[in-house]
């Protein structure tokens, strides 16, 4: 074991960066062998100490746990065979380590401890005499007799009970030098506090997340509003703090995934701090392990407003004193006491003027709050993801009760997507509906102005540095813009991608603008946008099929059929209601598939009254569609018909399967089973079929065959045409394109394309035969299809 000779007290160092090696001198030499164990040392104590590993050479040194007080250092073994004409002594505190030399002639002037013998003495007398020396005589350094000596600290003696003894620094006022292989490292260090001298502001600080605040350098460079973009939503929030007598002192601004919250926020609080009205900020980040949990965000704030205004500072640091605890309570205990208290006592005994403090605090990005650090790996993804949403509800329930509840003049601006947490606060029924002013930037705000501002600045600066005005043109911004779709991160990830250094501007813009994905394609110009779309899909995907009820289904594949068939790319558009019907899910099946998913998308009541899909941005409709991007949550046309025509025929099937003799006649109403799914099933089937000469479609039409499910289809087609609902209103592209769809089925199995074709052409014959006046109906649901 190499073995390196250290010694150190409260202010320095030493080391022997090699094994038995000691500053050299033209006159020193080591002499020390293995001498016998410590006669001072317990028998029991040496039965449980612990080998420390060689120093210098010859001797040991070890470590008896159940001895530290007394022995904190054991340098056993250490008798010398020979008594050198002087020892060094190196002390530190509570150890000690004596070593020996043999110098022909005095050393260098230096604060080594020498102290030389009196005469030449027997090997055991020479031992008594160390002990005697060090214990009794107070050494004093060879070349400095009347330096002063420090703090006395224990230590361990050969064959005596442990004393105290003067120390002192090797080399006195000397800072980090080295003499061959020996360095001397100055080290300070500070005694542990006494319990009556915490320091409740040096505990708070422990505590801040310092890469949080809105001008910290972790943040640098952080996304901001060009000076003469987004006017009209940074004017309104400029407005909205000045008013500091409005009612509403909460303002939660929501917005999609990129739609440039972060943005706002931080050119708002820049201009708040110029203004001298920034009280405090967090800006909260998932990428982040300091800032992404909510314990570290009320000290964080209080530790701002600490830096305002000294009072209120000595206050939070007296709170934390008198309960040192109280960063692990919750989050609105902690805002009593770090926040609310300190400024309410300051407000009381008007040491604070109101008017002046600053008062504007902003909260970026809370549903990027993690919750609480996960200390087990067993806690699963929709564990973490719950505890998240409950640290991010309780944050908003602490700021409505410490800011409103207590009148504090501060104005709160809260920025997030639209998730859980700020969602059901802000809906009808939600703690924050009414007392909180809601500003929504996908719904009120176009951002393709300023958008082309941003894109046609950055694009003409490039154009100076390459030298070339004219290297894109209004067009290419304009076909920028409208793929954004009011989405400010694209442009963003567009201009990223196209400014790369050593590279050309132009190729790169040519290749965003033309971008076709095909194999061995290396350019990744979305690969940001890609992240954070699969991140998102992940987290719902996650928390949708931990749901008991949601056991055994496909998130992914649910939702890429609701976002297909309601985003007018397919033959017939669904709505997302009559789908969930139809897919077996329950009556508000589309509502919950899309509970997490309020960044990108949200459900919309159109004209006719059925729910739809909308889409906020076109990037994420691109994104899904396109394997090499959506990867895990890419779903094929193919898949998307096979599922949506198993649910139909096995809609069919599941009505009345037992007794075709019981089924209705033409002239009676349709059935109360469940009578949403069976027109969607009858109505929609041909147009969610795939070509029937593929084999999973051809077994799936077979099995339905066999169960005599054309029987079935029979008797309940002729009530569903009657209903004078969406079938009566496509009777001619529905009979096209059953036909259309079994046309293959001929060459695989006639037999059974005999069967349907038989129908086909009986149902053309039947269907005039059909018609019943509207009155007649009581079908109250015909006008959800």
């Amino acid at each position: 074991m190499d073995s390196v000779l250290a010694a150190s007290r409260s202010r320095g160092s030493y080391e022997m960066t090699q094994p038995g090696h000691f500053p050299k001198h033209p006159n020193h030499s080591i002499t020390a062998e293995r001498p016998p164990l410590w006669p001072g040392l317990p028998q029991q104590h040496m039965q449980n100490a612990a080998p420390l590993g060689k120093i210098g050479h010859g001797f040991e040194g070890v470590v008896e746990p159940s001895a530290r007080n007394l022995y904190p250092f054991h340098p056993l073994q250490q008798r010398f065979e020979a008594y050198p004409e002087s020892t060094l002594f190196y002390p530190r505190e509570r150890q000690s380590q004596i070593c020996s030399t043999s110098p022909r002639t005095p050393p260098p002037a230096t604060n080594a401890v020498f102290r030389p013998p009196t005469s030449r003495l027997s090997a055991n007398d020479r031992a008594q005499e160390l002990d005697r020396q060090i214990v009794q005589d107070q050494l004093v350094p060879y070349d400095s007799p009347q330096a002063s000596f420090e703090p006395e600290v224990p230590i361990a003696t050969f064959g005596s009970s442990p004393s105290r003894v003067p120390t002192r620094a090797l080399f006195n006022r000397a800072r980090n030098f080295e003499i061959g292989n020996f360095r001397y490292v100055d080290v300070t260090v500070n005694p542990p506090p006494s319990a009556g001298s915490v320091d409740g502001w040096e505990l708070l600080l422990e505590k801040i997340a310092i890469n949080a605040l809105h001008d910290s350098s972790a943040r640098y460079d952080a996304p901001k509003c060009d000076e003469d973009t987004r006017v009209e939503v940074t004017g309104e929030m400029m407005d909205w703090i000045k008013d500091r007598d409005g009612p509403k002192s909460i303002l939660c601004m929501t917005g999609a995934a990129g739609s440039g919250k972060s943005a706002l926020q931080q050119t708002v609080a820049e201009c708040c701090a110029t203004s001298d009205i920034l009280a405090a900020a967090f800006f909260i980040s998932s990428a982040d392990s300091t800032r992404n949990t909510a314990s570290a965000i009320v000290p964080t704030i209080a530790y701002q407003l600490g830096l305002k205004h000294d009072g209120f500072r000595n206050s939070v640091a007296a709170a934390v004193k008198h309960d040192r605890h109280i960063f692990y309570r919750s989050l609105q205990s902690q805002m009593d006491a770090l926040i609310v208290r300190p400024f309410e006592g300051l407000r009381r005994s008007k040491q604070l003027n109101v008017n002046t403090f600053p008062y504007a605090i902003f909260i970026d990005g809370l549903d990027e709050c993690s919750g609480e650090p996960d200390t087990s790996s067993r806690l699963i993804d929709v564990e973490k993801r719950r505890q998240a949403e409950d640290q991010q509800a309780e944050l908003l329930a602490a700021i409505q009760h410490c800011i409103l509840d207590n009148d504090l003049p501060f104005r709160v601006l809260i920025a997030s997507r639209p998730e859980w947490a700020i969602r059901t606060a802000l809906e009808p029924g939600g703690h924050l509906r009414g007392v909180a002013y809601h500003m929504q930037l996908s719904d009120n705000y176009d951002a393709s102005g300023d958008m082309r501002k941003f894109l046609r600045r950055r694009f003409e600066v490039i154009g100076l540095q390459i030298g070339d005005s004219q290297w894109f043109t209004e067009d290419n911004i304009e076909t920028l813009v409208r793929a954004a779709s009011g989405q400010f991160i694209y442009v963003a990830v567009v201009y990223k991608f196209i400014s790369e250094r050593r590279t050309s501007p132009a190729e790169r813009l040519g290749i965003v603008l033309t971008w076709v994905p095909h194999k061995g394609q290396m350019a990744r110009p979305f690969e940001t946008l890609d992240r954070l779309y699969t991140n998102i899909l992940l987290a719902a995907k996650n928390a949708y099929e931990a749901v008991d009820t949601h056991r055994g289904r496909d998130f992914s594949l649910l939702f890429e059929i609701i976002h297909y068939q309601t985003s007018g790319n397919a033959l017939v558009s669904i709505p997302a209601n009559t789908l969930s019907a139809l897919l077996g899910i329950e009556a508000r099946g589309a509502e919950n598939l899309i509970s997490d998913l309020h960044s990108l998308v949200t459900l919309r009541t159109n004209r006719d009254g059925d729910l739809v899909l909308e889409v906020y941005h076109k990037s994420f409709d691109d994104f899904l569609i396109e394997k090499s991007r959506a990867k895990d949550f890419f779903v094929s046309g193919f898949h998307i018909s096979l599922h949506l025509s198993k649910c139909c025929l096995q809609r069919i099937l599941e009505w009345c399967p037992l007794d075709l003799d019981s089924l209705p006649g033409e002239d009676q109403e349709l059935p109360e089973f469940d009578k949403r799914r069976l027109q969607a099933a009858i109505t929609y089937l041909p147009f969610v079929l795939w070509d029937n000469s593929n084999s999973a479609f051809a077994g799936e039409l077979f099995d339905f065959t066999e169960k005599r499910g054309w029987h079935k289809f029979d008797k309940l087609l002729p009530l569903v045409y009657s209903e004078e609902g969406v079938l009566s209103k496509l009777w001619s592209d529905w009979i096209y394109y059953f036909r259309l769809r079994f046309a293959g089925l001929k060459v695989r199995n006639p037999e059974l394309a005999a069967v349907i074709t038989g129908f086909l052409d009986k149902w053309e014959r039947d269907v005039k035969g059909w018609y019943r006046p509207m009155h007649n109906s009581d079908f109250s649901d015909r006008d959800d299809l």
